[in-house]
């Protein structure tokens, strides 16, 4: 019952010259008529969204940078803080809940009508956005380490 497509793209000196859809698992037919149940075709929108976050916020991913890390360590570690502050610290706006009550806002601007939202709240994770401190200063508990016999 998986359908899975990919879209394979072809490019010539930084330029896009070809794009194919290829059924992974599933037919072709069966894909587009599910996606177009809801107005969707096969694309890479989400996932290129994705990659060009994580190349935003981790160094070591972005194209054509000069802080590259040392190693697999460094990129893991690069993308687990990052990883972590995309779910924990950056408020999304698509997830923002709308308040009942506009709430007043100390400097005389406009009024607060929104609450900001993570995915880990979003999620159940966690009640609140978390500041950069917090995560760093998280004390993490030790994995369950194998019980020796």
């Amino acid at each position: 019952e998986l359908l899975y497509a990919q879209v394979v793209k072809t490019v010539r000196r930084r330029r896009l010259v070809q794009l194919t859809h290829r059924a992974v698992f599933g037919t072709q037919t069966a894909i587009e008529q599910v996606l177009a149940s809801y107005g969707w075709q096969i694309n890479t929108a989400f996932i290129e969204r994705v990659n060009l976050s994580i190349r935003q916020h981790a160094a070591a991913v972005g194209r054509r940078v000069s802080t590259l890390c040392k190693g697999e360590a460094g990129l893991r570690d690069q993308l687990a803080l990052y990883h972590v502050y995309y779910n924990f610290v950056l408020p999304h706006a698509s997830l923002r809940q709308p308040l009942m009550v506009a709430e007043p806002i100390r400097s005389g601007g406009s009024a607060k009508l929104w609450l900001p939202c993570t995915p880990a709240m979003a999620a159940g994770l966690t009640d609140r956005v978390w500041s950069l401190r917090e995560v760093l200063m998280f004390r993490v508990p030790p994995w369950p380490q194998p019980q020796m016999v």
